[in-house]
């Protein structure tokens, strides 16, 4: 103990760096998903980077891959790696290091690989470039900020070990917040609030933001409580036409990082 004290005095940026790691990621069990969510991220980085190369027609780059005139889309390879990893996390090894982190690295690459392409799943044709396609980096942003909030400590539903007065939570307690958070989630995704639906999974505040906002047009709940002409529907068209700076922030953002669309 002392010898490692001498190594790293007290102040040391290493020893204070490698004790909230400790603290904050292995004792809590988190290594393995930040693993993936550094798997899922430079995945998708690398993958969109190659498209794009492929798109620009960079002679030196690798081109698509193809068999017997069949393009194999990223998905299919994707959907290979995520079976293999979800397999080899539920085998005995799985639990144990460094099986746990590399088969969490090869789910986050699956991963990415599957939502870079969620559209064409969707769609069930070529839209990458067009778009629709632009659902694909919704679904890999959405996907990286559960990870991430997940790796902050999020619960889901807000269900937590214990209650605000410190007591161990009962069985009613996670079965009333996951109905009741549950619900506000439910009703901002039928307004068609994926993101703050989704999200509200993990941060309940988001959901019940998303259930109190107006309807999208076109939403399940807009078809079933917004009739043609009344007020809330045109409430909803005037919103959604509205660009606003965060949309425009948002398009720049995504042209940025995926590329720009190429059709409509």
């Amino acid at each position: 103990m002392e010898a490692s004290n001498r190594a790293f005095p007290r102040g040391d940026r290493r020893c204070d760096m490698g004790g909230w790691y400790a603290r904050e990621i292995l004792d809590p069990g988190k290594q393995p998903l930040l693993v993936m969510l550094g798997a899922f991220i430079v995945t998708f980085l690398f993958i969109r980077l190659s498209v794009r190369m492929i798109r620009a027609e960079v002679s030196w780059w690798p081109k698509n891959i193809e068999s017997g005139g069949l393009h194999l889309h990223h998905v299919v390879f994707g959907t290979v790696f995520a079976v293999v990893a979800g397999v080899g996390l539920a085998s005995p090894p799985g639990g144990r290091r460094p099986w746990e982190e590399i088969f969490a690295g090869l789910f986050g690459l699956g991963t990415a690989l599957i939502l870079d392409e969620f559209a064409l799943i969707l769609h069930l044709e070529d839209v990458y470039w067009s778009g629709a396609g632009r659902l694909s980096v919704d679904a890999v942003v959405l996907g990286a900020a559960a990870m991430g909030l997940l790796l902050l400590g999020a619960a889901p539903f807000g269900v937590n070990q214990a209650t605000t007065d410190g007591a161990p939570a009962s069985g009613w307690d996670y079965l009333t917040a996951v109905v009741v958070n549950g619900g506000f989630a439910l009703v901002a995704l039928a307004k068609g609030k994926a993101f703050t639906g989704l999200l509200g999974m993990l941060v309940p505040v988001f959901a019940v933001v998303g259930a109190i906002r107006l309807a999208r047009p076109g939403s399940p709940w807009a078809y079933k409580h917004y009739p043609d002409g009344s007020p809330k529907a045109l409430r909803a068209a005037r919103r959604e036409e509205h660009d606003s700076w965060m949309r425009r922030l948002r398009v720049r953002a995504y042209d940025a990082i995926a590329g720009k669309p190429s059709l409509p």
